[in-house]
């Protein structure tokens, strides 16, 4: 890792912050809820539109047709192109599944 510093005091690294967002994601198979990280200060669009192969997913469940959950993994990468719809989950929408 690389700190460097300008002559204002402020300093530059090459980690970058991201924030986990709740997060409902409809593939072409299944259903998967879980956190995608996105970077401090935008959207979880933003995210979606990076020019990357997979999306990060952390705390993933991995939902069938039959909404039972069929697999659970600490982190799972979900191939951008299976992707139909995604959409940010909180409480409201958590509750519509009980």
């Amino acid at each position: 890792m690389s700190i460097e510093f300008d002559e204002k005091g402020k300093y530059y690294t090459d980690i970058i912050t991201k924030l986990p967002v709740s997060a409902v994601i409809q593939t072409s198979t299944h259903l998967v809820r879980g956190f995608v990280h996105v970077r401090q200060g935008e959207r979880l669009k933003n995210e979606l539109e990076r020019d990357e192969e997979f999306l990060a997913v952390t705390e993933a469940s991995v939902v069938g047709a039959d909404d039972k959950v069929i697999f659970i993994a600490p982190f799972l990468a979900v191939r951008r192109s299976q992707i139909v719809w995604v959409m940010p989950a909180d409480d409201k929408t958590e509750d519509m599944r009980e």
